[in-house]
């Protein structure tokens, strides 16, 4: 089974159990501040498993494209990617326990011919927080899985959430494929790393709200969320030892080989030096390439992204690949995959000229930083020192763009240590780089929906509504971030907006919360909601159904939410600065503070 027949098998089967099949979302959340990126088929969803309405109803299906960086030193082994897609099936406070496990168990075996044998659960173990999850098992077991392929686990490896501090979260089973191969102790079991079980798909259960005191209390909706990897999925239908043996992978190795004129398989480092560079060049052109795309730089997503870029060079490197290269391979990614996002195929120049343009920059200043590094290194050892300084490795970072973690790299290849807390005690000084991706100093939860964003979230319909007022029909809106401190608002528009104008549309938008005006929602179909007047300038990323927030007699647009009930508590509406954001792009920011 390929990865075209895994995907329509799987929204068939969920839509025949009264699922809807959702859009995939942007790999760049919108108006959440506190993820770098779309992590799981879930990430969109977080209103509705809080209790909003979803347009489609209660049950859902997607394939949803995702990215996690916190296994980026794993990458290279079996099964371990930054970027993969997630098949997932949710119930909005309808379904639960028995009807989850039960499909998955009818999907695993009656759909995908996997045998019962071949099957093994882990289900959470219970602690102070939760209880044992004896309901779970007990419908694994009623549907023949035999007591000892159900493992009880802790919550380190059966409990998902919640993302950030606070938020949903609940106990999770685990579904895993025993390989065949030969246990590595007596203790293997699944979560063993020796690769016997691969885990194929998760149900999550959540039944909990962590709360700010740590304590854990019951949710009123209780929702279903899983998750399936088709990459591992595929993997194991097709008989595949590794996720890079499957047929998302061959045609990118095939390339890497004919630049590199090395053979996956020759030698162990060679055949993870390859792993790495497809997998991180796989992922930073659907980061560059997505509806709402970023390019490399120093500050959150691009920095994650320029770190990738940076780590599949310095391996193309060790295998003797002494050109630019990365564009190359991206377009056998792009031919590979534009089927299914063909945002890929239409932004195809820019994913290229982008990554062209960060190979050519590292490469210009790589080889001055391994000399500086080699240089300090060398007298360290004659010194019969081991560590180096956080002060070079910022150094390093600063002037020749390595990442902390390359210098971690060439540190360990020297038998070397790193004063980590050095370095970040030199990146704190440095105004600009306010976070990286390592540290991830996020606020909230996984999705901040807190009263501050929300009435920002509002503001910037105000905002959209009045920007068309006076500048005119042609201002439409190309993204928005929302953090608990400001608003940012991307719009079409040519020219700078001078002093008296931006005035203008902040007296308009403060108009309208002194008005006081109520904001309503209905759920209708796109077109009615085009018929009724609505904005919706993202016609291609809705569903059939929307939901259409109305401000008084002001402004009407098609949105997911969340909004304030009344203009007025809004606050004080000011504009701190306009600038461009790109070609016909221009960028506002903006802040609302207490009267």
């Amino acid at each position: 089974m390929n990865y075209k027949e895994l995907r329509n098998k799987y929204i068939q089967f969920f839509e025949s159990k009264g699922h809807k099949n959702i859009r995939p979302a942007s790999l760049i959340p919108e108006n959440d501040p506190t993820v770098l990126f779309t992590t799981a088929g879930m990430h969109p969803l977080v209103p509705y498993l809080t209790g909003q309405l979803h347009p489609e109803g209660k049950r859902l299906v997607n394939f949803q494209k995702c990215i996690r960086t916190g296994d980026i030193e794993d990458v290279g082994d079996a099964s371990h990617l930054t970027f993969f897609e997630m098949l997932g099936n949710w119930s909005l406070g309808d379904y639960f326990k028995k009807e989850a496990i039960s499909w998955s168990f009818e999907f695993l075996t009656a759909i995908l011919g996997f045998k019962t044998s071949q099957l093994h659960i882990t289900v959470f173990e219970g602690d102070n927080d939760a209880p044992r999850d004896e309901e779970s098992a007990g419908i694994w077991e009623a549907l023949g899985i035999p007591k000892n392929h159900i493992h009880y686990k802790p919550k380190e490896d059966n409990w998902w959430g919640p993302a950030g501090k606070t938020g949903p979260c609940g106990p999770d089973t685990e579904m895993f494929i025993d390989t065949g191969k030969e246990a590595c102790s007596k203790t293997c079991s699944p979560g063993c790393r020796c690769g016997k079980f691969i885990e194929i798909w998760n149900d999550v259960f959540m039944q909990y709200n962590k709360n700010d005191d740590g304590t854990f209390s019951r949710l009123s909706q209780q929702n279903v969320d899983t998750g399936m990897g088709i990459e591992r999925t595929v993997a194991m239908l097709t008989g595949k030892k590794t996720v890079y043996e499957t047929e998302s992978f061959t045609e990118i190795i095939a390339k890497i080989e004919e630049l590199s004129g090395k053979k996956y398989g020759e030698s162990d480092w060679v055949t993870h030096a390859i792993r790495v560079i497809a997998d991180h060049t796989r992922t930073a052109t659907f980061i560059i390439g997505d509806e709402r795309g970023i390019p490399p730089s120093n500050v959150g997503s691009g920095y994650v992204l320029r770190r990738l870029i940076r780590r599949a060079v310095r391996y193309g490197m060790k295998i003797g690949i002494n050109k630019t290269f990365i564009s190359e391979i991206s377009k056998v990614v792009i031919d590979l995959m534009g089927e299914f996002y063909p945002e890929l195929i239409q932004n195809k120049a820019r994913i290229l000229d982008e990554l062209e343009k960060e190979e050519t920059k590292f490469e210009s200043t790589l080889q001055h930083g391994m000399n500086e590094f080699n240089k300090v290194a060398d007298k360290l050892l004659e010194n019969n020192q081991n560590t180096i300084s956080g002060r070079l490795a910022f150094k390093l970072y600063d002037t020749y763009g390595f990442p902390l973690e390359l210098t971690k790299e060439l540190a360990v290849e020297k038998k070397l240590s790193l004063d980590e807390d050095g370095f970040h005690k030199e990146f704190e000084k440095h105004k600009e780089l306010s976070r990286t991706a390592q540290q991830q100093n996020f606020k909230g939860g996984l999705a901040d929906h807190s009263e501050e964003t929300t009435k920002l979230h509002t503001a910037t319909h105000l905002l959209h509504t009045s920007l068309r007022k006076i500048l005119g029909d042609h201002v439409q809106q190309k993204g928005s971030n929302i953090t608990v401190e400001r608003l940012r608002f991307d719009f079409t528009h040519n020219d700078k907006i001078d002093d008296e104008t931006l005035k203008k549309v902040e007296n308009m938008v403060n108009e309208q919360i002194k008005k006081d005006m109520p904001i309503t929602m209905q759920v209708m179909t796109l077109e009615e909601a085009k018929k009724k007047g609505a904005l919706a300038f993202f016609s291609d990323k809705y569903e059939e159904n929307v939901k259409v927030y109305t401000v008084g007699d002001f402004s009407m647009e098609v949105c997911g939410g969340p909004h304030v009930e009344r203009t007025g508590v809004l606050g004080k509406f000011i504009i701190q600065k306009e600038q461009s954001s790109s070609a016909g792009v221009r960028r506002i920011k903006a802040i609302l503070v207490k009267e």
